[in-house]
C-alpha cells in the first residue's frame, strides 16, 4: 500500500484520502471476502445436512463418476453394477422408459422415481427433483 492521507472535517469525521487504485484494490478485496465468506455459509449448510442424513455421503466412486460428466441416475447404476434391463425390470417399468428418464427426455413421476431408487439400493430423495445430495 502507497501513502495514505487522513484528514479531519470540521465537524470531527476523519476522511481517507487514496490512490483510485488501491481504493479499486480494497473493493476488490471486499467483494474477495464476501464471496469466500458466502462459500462457507454453503459449505456450513450442507455440512449440517450430511450430518442430519450421513447416508447421503456420496462414495468417491460415485462422486467421480458425476464429476467427470455422468448423468447422476446413471451413475448411481453403474456405481451398483446394474443394467438398464435389472434396474427396470425391479422397478416394474420398461428398459426405454428408464433409458428416457436417465438421459433426461422424461423427467418421471414420483412413484417411478422412487421405484428405481429402491431397485438400486439408494435412498429415494437421491432420484426425486430439488432433494439430490
Amino acid at each position: 500500500m502507497t501513502t495514505v492521507q487522513i484528514i479531519k472535517t470540521q465537524s470531527g469525521e476523519e476522511m481517507v484520502i487514496m490512490s483510485r487504485a488501491e481504493y479499486e484494490a480494497l473493493l476488490d478485496a471486499a467483494a474477495e471476502a464476501e464471496e469466500d465468506a458466502a462459500d462457507i455459509a454453503i459449505y456450513d449448510a450442507r455440512m449440517a445436512e450430511l450430518a442430519k442424513h450421513p447416508e447421503d455421503r456420496l462414495s468417491p466412486e460415485l462422486s467421480a463418476r458425476v464429476l467427470k460428466g455422468e448423468r447422476f441416475m446413471t451413475a448411481i447404476r453403474n456405481w451398483r453394477r446394474l443394467t438398464q434391463v435389472e434396474v427396470a425390470k425391479a422397478a416394474g417399468i420398461t428398459q426405454g422408459y428408464l433409458s428416457d428418464i436417465e438421459s433426461g427426455r422424461r423427467q418421471g413421476a414420483t412413484e417411478t422415481l422412487e421405484a428405481i431408487a429402491k431397485a438400486m439400493d439408494v435412498p429415494a430423495r437421491w432420484l426425486l427433483p430439488n432433494t439430490t445430495p
